[in-house]
């Protein structure tokens, strides 16, 4: 779109540049937060969800087994 002033033709072109930097400085910004939160993150040794959810499972597994190891003891020792 061109008007008959060439200020305003300039002027809407730097503004749709300035609009473009803008933009790509937020993309740039995000991806940098990003990558910091990552490393954060990696640092603190978290444990994902599936892991947890693993170890849950196991742990309810193992205390299900001690209870019927402990029945059967039980079960001999009165016998």
């Amino acid at each position: 779109m061109h008007s008959q002033n060439p200020f305003l033709d300039e002027f809407a072109k730097l503004t749709t540049t300035a609009m473009g930097l803008a933009q790509a400085a937020g993309e740039e910004a995000k991806t940098a937060v990003r990558a910091q939160a990552d490393r954060f993150v990696a640092e603190m040794d978290l444990v994902r969800r599936d892991e947890l959810d693993a170890l849950k499972a196991e742990l309810l597994s193992l205390r299900q087994e001690i209870e019927t190891l402990k029945g059967k003891l039980d079960d001999s020792s009165t016998t």
